[in-house]
């Protein structure tokens, strides 16, 4: 296992610059894009409830993103570690922001939905058991302060 520092690194750039930068509310646009060293740009923008462009991804999806994919990274390992042999996987996570008056928001929670097909009937309480375990190890998950829930179907192959 390894232990200790892992350090992240990513460079956004901002796109939206339609001429006189954000010289109105109304005027810029929210699109960006985001470079990860070795790895393919990502492109995004603002949810369009914040006048983004619904087509791209926006920072909302990327976090419960984020919390679905390390919980899901989390679980494979420890049922991979517990002899629980998965062969599908699947989440449907959603996550809750509210937005107050003044324009400030917050997540309030997320709750991840997966449903995991096993290969041996005798490991379902296992399969199932495992989910607090990997909610426990998930690195996104241990990084907030909302309650990031799970709701697990486990079936069989």
């Amino acid at each position: 296992m390894m232990k200790g520092a892992h350090e992240y690194s990513t460079r956004l750039v901002w796109d939206g610059n339609t001429g006189n930068g954000t010289a109105t509310y109304a005027g810029y646009g929210r699109q960006y894009h985001i470079g990860i060293p070795g790895k393919p740009d990502i492109v995004g923008s603002a949810d369009p409830a914040f006048r983004g462009d619904a087509a791209k991804l926006n920072p909302e999806d990327f976090f419960v993103a984020s919390l679905s994919a390390c919980h899901m990274l989390s679980y494979l390992a420890a049922c991979a570690l517990k002899g629980v042999r998965v062969v599908a996987y699947e989440d449907k996570a959603k996550g809750t922001m509210t937005v107050d008056a003044d324009g400030g928001g917050r997540f309030v929670e997320v709750v991840l939905y997966p449903i995991v097909t096993i290969a041996d009937r005798e490991h379902v309480a296992l399969a199932l058991d495992l989910h607090d375990t990997a909610h426990d190890q998930c690195f996104i998950a241990n990084s907030c302060c909302i309650p990031v829930r799970h709701k697990p179907t486990v079936q069989i192959e």
